[in-house]
């Protein structure tokens, strides 16, 4: 009798999901794998991240590195995002996006909304953002493997990790006024959201983005995904939801001081 492996491959259920949404959209960076040109070798190299307003990765590169020309004469590539705690590091949660990368055209309202949000999320690359030779590629995602710590391995798919509907559109449209008045007059509704709903520690919380299923917050160089209840059916939902929020973590005795 032959022995089969056993298939280590775990089907993928929400909870699976919401992990791999939770690793993409609260990197700062990540590896970015690329064919090199003429060799045909793998080359891999750190690039920051910020994630686009439906969950696409977004990196902002220099045209002289030799990954970005990796990029533009074979868009295949793949990102490794999730960062390590104490102990093993291969016991921590990390996941692998297979994608195809698309520079974004300077003018655009695409390249517009990205940079915004790009820069959101790393706001001390304002340094550089504006040089003629920096530009922001979206990483388009094709699959995805999953690894949630030793026994834990989920493969996905696009749908699994890209939001999708007019609501995306929508929502970003009026995103950055929503990020300027919660940040400007909210900021101890953001240490709620925080504290009671990403368990997060320190001071300092603000809000880099809102997208159709929740917030990236951010202290420093700390970052948290924080989920809505259920993902917004309409951008007018927004203010409902946050305001909700604020009054169930208040509730549970969490503060700006707490």
């Amino acid at each position: 009798m032959v022995d089969r492996k056993k298939d280590v491959i775990r089907e993928t259920d929400a909870e699976a999901v919401r992990l791999a949404k939770t690793l993409i959209r609260s990197a700062r960076f990540g590896a970015l794998a690329v064919i090199e040109p003429g060799t045909g070798a793998p080359l891999a190299s750190r690039v920051g991240v910020a994630t686009d307003s439906d969950g696409a990765p977004l990196i902002l590169v220099s045209m002289l590195s030799a990954h970005t020309g990796a990029l533009l004469a074979d868009p295949r590539c793949s990102l490794l995002v999730g960062e390590p705690g104490k102990g093993d590091p291969l016991a921590h949660p990390r996941i692998t996006l297979v994608c195809r990368a698309r520079r974004l055209e300077h003018g655009a309202e695409e390249h517009q909304r990205a940079e915004r949000r790009y820069l959101n999320r790393n706001p001390k690359a304002k340094l550089y953002a504006g040089l003629g030779d920096f530009s922001i590629f979206r990483l388009e995602p094709e699959r995805a493997s999953l690894n949630g710590g030793f026994g834990k391995a989920y493969l996905l798919d696009r749908a699994d990790l890209i939001i999708a509907g007019p609501i995306v559109e929508d929502l970003a449209a009026g995103e950055q006024s929503a990020l300027d008045h919660m940040n400007a007059d909210h900021l101890d509704a953001i240490a709620v959201y925080a504290r009671h709903f990403a368990r997060a520690e320190g001071d300092g919380w603000v809000a880099t983005g809102f997208d159709a299923e929740g917030m990236d917050l951010a202290a420093g160089d700390s970052l948290c995904r924080v989920f809505f209840p259920e993902p917004l059916k309409a951008a007018r939902d927004l203010r409902t939801v946050l305001v909700d929020m604020a009054k169930t973590g208040r509730a549970a005795g969490y503060s700006q001081g707490r």
